[in-house]
């Protein structure tokens, strides 16, 4: 299955689309380390300012080890940044700062997308890996003449789709996040408009469109697996 054309070709594309956008993040992440901020907060600042003026004090941030691995958790509010974040104070490390902040801000005014994606991350998680495997085994079953194959690569397509489902529903998760930061640190004064607001921007802009590269992957595997189990084109042997 996995030596299939088409399925090379898909491959060959998406990890094509994941490498030019993580380049691109590294790149403009980069770039933005090299901007320093007027106000001269680190990171750690940015995101307790922001905090702050939000109205939420029940939220930890903490550094975190690995580059790039900031993130929000929401079942232990706390807001972890990596240490070029965390102790940074430039354009970059403001920026996604903010954004982290963001999303600790929307799981506090019961953001619905943000709801949404955390309620279906069980099921997503299962069919990532559980749904091509339910597809191949089905299409072999199918081969040999097995009514049960058909369902059984259904149910495989269907928990893909909650797979995909996921990723899509993250990329306006994420957007919004970096607008609010966006909109925080202007308000705030945290940086200054033109060079630095810009910068942050781009760094934030790039790093949204990992996820968007992340859905558009996993619509074309869906497509893919939907294909494989004849539901589109027809029944497939």
């Amino acid at each position: 299955m996995y030596f299939d054309p088409l399925y090379m070709m898909i491959l060959l594309v998406t990890l094509a689309l994941s490498g030019g956008v993580s380049m691109l993040v590294k790149s403009r992440f980069a770039a933005g380390q090299k901007v320093n901020i007027s106000s001269g907060l680190t990171g750690a600042d940015v995101a307790k300012a922001i905090l702050m003026d939000a109205g939420i004090t029940d939220v930890q941030v903490l550094v975190h080890h690995g580059f790039l691995s900031d993130h929000y958790n929401p079942l232990n509010k706390t807001l972890n940044l990596s240490k070029e974040v965390y102790y940074g104070r430039n354009a970059s490390a403001a920026g996604v700062a903010a954004h982290e902040v963001g999303h600790a801000i929307q799981h506090a005014q019961g953001y619905f997308p943000m709801w949404l994606r955390s309620a279906i991350v069980p099921v997503a998680n299962i069919g990532s890996n559980l749904g091509p495997w339910l597809v191949i085994i089905g299409i072999v079953l199918m081969s040999a003449g097995r009514a049960l194959g058909y369902s059984l690569a259904l149910v495989g397509v269907i928990l893909f789709a909650a797979a995909t489902l996921f990723t899509l529903v993250t990329v306006p998760v994420e957007f919004d996040a970096s607008s609010r930061a966006k909109k925080a640190l202007a308000r705030m004064d945290v940086v200054a408009q033109g060079k630095e607001y810009n910068t942050v921007s781009g760094v934030l802009f790039a790093a949204g469109l990992t996820y968007v590269a992340a859905a558009i992957s996993s619509i074309l595997q869906l497509l893919y697996w939907a294909y494989r189990a004849g539901l589109l084109g027809g029944r497939r042997d």
